[in-house]
């Protein structure tokens, strides 16, 4: 005896828990509210618990709703790969980090077009956290540890950083040859952490006065604090690897070799029902092919 619950039923709960909204997912499916309403209903009774919780403000998934949803979802997703048009141009969405986005991998984008001259390439530069199961993305390029739930993460390669900062200021304060001389410099986003572990692996202790006291420019976004330091703002903790052409044209000086690490690294991430889509696998490929001669 087949257990599956109606497969209308099961493909209305796919639309409510990816809209989060009755009349939306009614909208997506071409029919009324109430025939939504009519469905989920038969759900809930056929599985003897509630999927949504009913709120003033709208709706949100029980436990059980939650459960059921990602695999929903994925189940959904590989159907609608399989079953979807194969003869129109096929676009892959792409979100990645700004920094990422914009020093790295836009300007590799368009030799993976030419070499997938039947996909379209659409880049979204946001560090927004995407939501595989409601948004209109493909795949994703996070920073972290790896270990996003319900996900594939491919890793790229690890995040390091070093001091840099504009032609003019390295002439007015070096020759640079001992790190220490960075401390006493105007740094850009001074608050963030990880100056504290390119100064340890410099084998410097943070613990000078004029350290705490200075006055901070906080941007938080390498590409913004690249920009700060190359106009002589102060001294900027960037990732080399996003900055060599800015580095070889000596818009930015590295006085000093010395990398600091954080223990994260850079993932192509994608929900596990995509893995054998053939636009995210030669996505995956090439990419992998990238950060090798990239090295």
């Amino acid at each position: 005896m087949d257990e599956l619950p109606p497969l209308a039923a099961i493909r209305v709960f796919d639309a409510v828990a990816r809209r989060m909204s009755f009349t939306a997912a009614a909208g997506d499916l071409g029919m009324t509210q109430a025939g939504v309403s009519y469905q989920i209903r038969l759900l809930e009774d056929r599985l003897g618990a509630a999927l949504f919780l009913r709120k003033p403000r709208g709706i949100e998934l029980t436990a059980l709703g939650a459960r059921l949803a990602r695999p929903t979802h994925e189940a959904f997703d590989t159907l609608r790969g399989a079953f979807g048009p194969q003869n129109e141009t096929e676009t892959l969405s792409i979100s990645a980090l700004p920094t990422m986005a914009g020093n790295w991998l836009s300007q590799r984008l368009g030799r993976f077009q030419i070499e997938n001259p039947g996909l379209a390439v659409r880049l979204d530069s946001s560090a927004h956290l995407v939501d595989f199961a409601r948004e209109d993305m493909d795949v994703a390029i996070r920073c972290g540890a790896g270990d996003w739930p319900g996900l594939i993460a491919h890793r790229l390669f690890e995040v390091d950083f070093a001091p840099m900062l504009s032609p003019a200021m390295a002439a007015a304060h070096g020759p640079f040859t001992d790190p220490a001389q960075i401390m006493p410099l105007p740094w850009v986003s001074p608050r963030d952490p990880t100056w504290d572990l390119w100064l340890a692996a410099a084998g410097i202790e943070r613990n000078c006065e004029p350290c705490a006291a200075r006055t901070a420019l906080e941007l938080n976004v390498q590409l913004h604090e690249a920009r700060a330091a190359m106009a002589g703002e102060g001294v900027a903790l960037l990732t080399p690897r996003f900055f060599r052409f800015e580095l070889a044209t000596g818009a930015l000086v590295q006085p000093f070799e010395t990398l600091g690490t954080n223990g994260r690294a850079y993932f192509l991430v994608y929900p596990p029902a995509r893995r054998n889509r053939p636009a995210i696998r030669a996505l995956r490929r090439f990419l992998m092919a990238e950060v090798a001669a990239d090295a």
